[in-house]
């Protein structure tokens, strides 16, 4: 096998060096994740809590593989959103942004870190409030739970991304919930947080995309996103926008000085990953970002928003589909809910019963095999103990007969041990 073919080989999770750093990356991501919620509270700002999530992920990911001979890429690889009430997804602001939160608050928070490109996402939605949370809040929350776990369970070798669409919107409507339009969740691959397979939370005949079969040892990225409103979510401003990632098959020359001098910096720093402009100087990118989105060199993510009132829940995990089965390696702890409605659907029912792992044939036969391996250890010990007293016998007559009957009664031990395997 050549190098080339053996690298192409370690690229997914037949590696156990890949499935470590999909899983180191998502021990940090977790760990910022529960930091970000913490720092949560009443007045705080909104882009003071974004940075010190991914100043969390830039610090964690810089204490690992720092010894190895090849350089290993590792950081953000989206950066922390904070998604407040009726607003879905993508908010993230500047530095001079003033927002802040209040008591109540229903908050999306959504980030992404990367170990070498294998790539651990994260979305959570937590109530600013203390105690339970009840009424409508509770139901879209609980709506997209319950759909992320359906999915976790159907999301396995054999099934097909329809099955999935269409459990999630029936787990939706069991709630009197819609799933957000426009929503996919993607198949991730070294260095690709948006691979080609996808799952359409919502299908639709305006939005098709190809029937594809999950297999083992790939990886995806879970995204439900549930609203109590018409999940029809619009682009209010596009001055909110600040997440982008470069689209490395696009190429322009761009006019303005500005814009080439933000195009170089965001090809240096981040030529693959999506970023935040809060990582740039603020007027000059203001300048430069809007030449680059409008000729295709950058890939904006737009803030959008529900109507005002509405309730929004956002849940998006990391399974490894694994040959033992699937692998979620992304999660938080959901706040107490007392949603008004229950789940009697027997479809839904028998999807959550499923269970996560694959149960592999042949267990008993490799239990068989360990024991059968001490047995022949224990036979062997015995023939070694029975030498040493052969050479024993020759210097004490009576320290023979004491160990003789010692081997004896391991023989013994022996013979039972053989009767019980049988």
């Amino acid at each position: 096998m050549s190098d080339d073919e053996r690298e192409e080989k370690e690229l997914d999770l037949s590696s156990a060096e890949v499935v470590t750093k999909y899983k180191t990356a998502a021990e940090i991501v977790n760990k910022a994740l529960k930091l970000v919620i913490s720092e949560c509270k009443p007045k705080a700002k909104i882009v003071d809590i974004c940075e010190k999530g991914d100043s969390y992920i830039r610090e964690q990911t810089g204490n690992v593989y720092k010894n190895v001979k090849r350089k290993i890429e590792r950081g953000v690889a989206f950066p922390t959103c904070l998604s407040v009430n009726n607003v879905v997804c993508h908010f993230s602001p500047l530095a001079s942004d003033e927002a802040v939160l209040e008591e109540g608050d229903i908050l999306k928070i959504d980030m992404a870190c990367h170990i070498d490109g294998f790539i651990a996402v994260v979305a959570h939605t937590h109530v600013l409030q203390e105690g339970p949370v009840t009424g409508r809040a509770a139901d879209v929350i609980a709506a997209a739970n319950t759909a992320a776990e359906v999915a976790l369970r159907l999301v396995r070798p054999g099934k097909k991304n329809k099955d999935v669409s269409d459990a999630i919107q029936k787990v939706a409507a069991a709630y009197d919930c819609k799933i957000v339009e426009g929503v996919l969740s993607h198949q991730m691959k070294q260095f690709v947080i948006d691979g080609n397979k996808v799952v359409l939370s919502l299908s639709n005949p305006d939005t098709r995309v190809d029937e594809a079969e999950f297999e083992e040892n790939e990886v995806y990225a879970i995204d439900i996103v549930t609203s109590t409103g018409d999940g029809k979510p619009k682009l209010l401003d596009e001055k909110q926008t600040t997440i982008y990632k470069r689209a490395v098959d696009k190429s322009y020359h761009l006019k303005m000085k500005a814009s080439r001098f933000i195009f170089s910096e965001i090809s240096q720093k981040f030529p693959i990953m999506p970023f935040s402009a809060r990582a740039l100087e603020e007027k000059r990118a203001r300048l430069g970002l809007v030449e680059c989105v409008n000729h295709e060199l950058l890939q904006p993510y737009p803030v959008l928003h529900e109507k005002p009132g509405d309730f929004v829940a956002h849940i998006k995990f990391t399974v490894l589909l694994m040959p033992n089965g699937s692998d979620r390696i992304t999660t938080h702890p959901l706040q107490e809910l007392q949603p008004t409605k229950t789940i009697d659907d027997p479809d839904i029912k028998a999807w959550l019963a499923l269970g996560t792992k694959t149960k592999k044939k042949g267990g008993g036969k490799k239990k068989k095999g360990r024991l059968e391996e001490h047995v022949v250890a224990i036979v062997l010990l015995f023939l070694v103990l029975h030498h040493a007293s052969v050479l024993l016998h020759r210097t004490a007559s009576f320290a023979h007969v004491k160990f003789q009957r010692y081997l004896y009664r391991m023989a013994q031990q022996i013979m039972l041990l053989g009767c019980m395997h049988r």
